[in-house]
């Protein structure tokens, strides 16, 4: 190298340091000590160290341009994510098999048929949704990327696992086929349906409930109004980490058209309000249930005429929920007519943290006599 080029190489080197050094700066400059504070203790420096590091720069350039580099070449993004073609993204939960994949489903099943039995035990009708994976909705843009053995036929063997147990299960995947070319109906980010998806699986359930049980209570009018769009970067994009730098890199944003359910004034106004005091249907779920951006419980209430009790939480999968509404008061004292069961598939393979729960309790919901064919599908 010639002394030249030499003093050119160290130039830019000390450049590219300090560029460094004065945007680190900005870590420093924008920290705000704690209200309450001792220096003898460590906490101040531990809350500098702490923020400090989030504003370190070489720790986003690293992680921008690893998640960049995978992402280009490799057509890969944090483990949590496939990536499929045209921006498509899924969760590799609808892809990767699950350790010890056959006995959770074992003890999932059994689950269900100990809860369809105690809400039995309660003159309750379980109504069961098993939402398709969005990878078997969209086969087509997903790519060279490939789905395990274990999940290939999962939706089958779910229901006919369900249908042995004679618990009601509508085939949801054959009604949003149906309809797929009318607009989307999962979200190409993000894990979850549309509110149109949304919609047609709470028309499907509401005519099966229609056809085979008489609801309590007169029929509500509900409206759906559109609200607001907005562009949504969903949840999968998490597993993207190339924003600031690479961000032009990540999928364009989808396009949600949020709604939202009300009472109808022409069912009476105020009246109707209290026309009913007791809630005959109750949603248990996972975020498809919970989460207003699809407006499930909305689209319920209006197909169904009917109010509804929503116990849905995020994050929890669909087992979990159920147990703690089961134990719930309002379970207890006021058991509506019908639950209607918001399950993923996904979630029939994967294990539960039940530690929350008396394994006593667990043991005995487990426990009923079509177990062992309830939990047959452990030979597939």
């Amino acid at each position: 190298m010639t002394r030249p080029l030499r003093k050119l190489y160290v130039a830019l080197f000390l450049s590219v340091l300090t560029v460094l050094l004065l945007w680190s700066m900005r870590g420093v400059l924008s920290y705000q000590a704690p209200n309450q504070f001792s220096v003898l203790d460590g906490n101040l420096a531990k809350t500098f160290e702490s923020h400090y590091d989030k504003q370190f720069p070489i720790k986003q350039i690293g992680t921008n341009v690893w998640a960049a580099l995978d992402y280009v070449l490799f057509n890969e993004g944090r483990p949590g994510v496939v990536i499929g073609k045209h921006d498509w993204l899924y969760s590799d939960e609808e892809f990767n098999p699950v350790a010890g994949g056959q006995q959770h489903q074992r003890d999932n099943l059994a689950l269900i048929r100990g809860v369809s039995e105690q809400l039995a035990q309660h003159n309750v009708l379980l109504l069961l949704a098993i939402v398709p994976a969005k990878s078997r909705l969209y086969p087509e843009h997903v790519g060279d990327n490939r789905i395990s053995s274990q999940r290939e036929d999962l939706y089958q063997r779910f229901h006919r696992e369900v249908r042995s147990a004679d618990i009601a299960a509508p085939d949801l995947l054959a009604t949003l086929q149906a309809e797929k070319d009318s607009g989307p109906l999962f979200l190409r980010t993000d894990t979850h349906w549309t509110p149109r998806g949304a919609d047609l699986v709470a028309r499907q359930l509401s005519e099966a409930v229609k056809r085979s049980l008489a609801l309590d209570g007169e029929p509500q009018a509900f409206v759906t109004e559109a609200t607001k769009q907005k562009p949504l970067l969903g949840d999968l994009t998490s597993f993207l980490p190339l924003a600031p730098l690479f961000e032009h890199l990540m999928p364009k944003p989808d396009q949600l058209q949020q709604y939202q359910t009300r009472l109808a004034d022409a069912a009476g106004g105020a009246d109707a309000l209290f026309a009913d005091s007791d809630i005959p249907v109750t949603l248990v779920g996972t975020s498809y249930s919970a989460n207003p951006n699809w407006n499930f419980a909305g689209a319920l209430r209006q197909h169904l005429q009917r109010d509804l009790s929503n116990h849905a939480e995020d994050g929890q999968g669909p087992i979990v929920p159920m147990l703690k509404y089961l134990q719930s008061d309002e379970f207890k004292n006021a058991a509506p007519q019908l639950l209607i069961w918001e399950f993923p598939e996904r979630y029939l393979p994967m294990a539960n943290d039940l530690g929350d729960f008396d394994p006593d309790w667990l043991a005995e919901l487990k426990s009923n006599r079509s177990k062992q064919r309830l939990a047959s599908s452990n030979s597939h």
